[in-house]
């Protein structure tokens, strides 16, 4: 059984190659949080948790699922499997805090570094066209290593880029991150550009954005239901780049993941 997340499709794409390789069921997280979360598991079933990183730290989306996680673990395998623009800090460590009450321990954990697509910060933006293709090309040839682990059930592997300093990024920057960051509030459309698809609604994995008529038109609506991760998945989907967040996101790059 694998549990994924997916803002702007790294992650979706990681998880549906586990996916194929392992004969395991696919569990979008966001969809199923709003049920029981109780899951019952085969005697030989892998337990698989892929996502990306925000903050440094596991998506909140990602806690509150596993707080509400009912499964019983007697000797399955566990990994966690994760996507990151540059490096994941002790991401691993919040995860594991996370599964200890639910008597899950993680037997290997690997980590994909995939194109950028965070841009909620004056200095950050998506990568070059070049740099996004040699991160998709090193992605592909790691994921395959990864995927051979986890089919063999290895165990004590750690195949993770931690980056400089992982304590203070997961830390105080992380924190940080949480209490200042994670917010739909900067979220605005101009209506100039906005052509009305619906894709920002279609493509919100936490059900944030709504189109709302106004006059002839509909048009975006963040509904600040308290669940917005700031996965960008709004911003970097909208065909006319008519999304913004505040002012942090003019003339930056959009992106999000397509096969190469």
């Amino acid at each position: 059984m694998i549990f994924y997340f997916s803002g702007t499709g790294n992650t979706r794409w990681a998880a549906e190659r586990v996916a194929a390789a392992t004969g395991e069921r696919l569990i979008s997280i966001a969809d199923a949080i709003g049920g029981d979360c109780h899951f019952d598991l085969s005697s030989d079933e892998r337990i698989g948790f892929i996502f990306p990183i925000h903050g440094w730290r596991p998506p909140l989306l990602i806690l509150k699922f596993i707080k509400k996680l009912d499964i019983t673990a007697d000797g399955h395998y566990c990994y966690a499997l994760v996507t990151a623009g540059d490096s994941i800090g002790k991401a691993m460590d919040y995860l594991s805090a996370a599964l200890l009450p639910k008597g899950l321990s993680i037997d290997s954990c690997f980590s994909l570094i995939m194109p950028e697509s965070y841009v909620g910060l004056p200095f950050m933006d998506v990568d070059t066209k070049e740099r996004e293709k040699e991160k998709k090309v090193k992605a592909a040839n790691d994921l395959e290593e990864f995927i051979k682990a986890i089919v063999a059930r290895r165990k004590g592997l750690s195949e993770i880029v931690k980056g400089p300093m992982p304590g203070f990024f997961s830390g105080p920057v992380g924190a940080f991150f949480v209490r200042y960051l994670i917010t739909d509030r900067p979220f605005h459309v101009d209506r100039k550009r906005c052509i009305s698809c619906g894709k920002c609604e279609k493509v919100c994995p936490v059900g944030d954005v709504r189109m709302v008529a106004d006059g002839s038109r509909e048009f975006p609506t963040w509904i600040h239901n308290g669940e917005c991760l700031t996965c960008f998945a709004c911003y970097h989907h909208c065909p006319k780049k008519a999304i913004d967040y505040g002012h942090r996101t003019q003339h930056k790059g959009q992106y999000y993941f397509k096969k190469i």
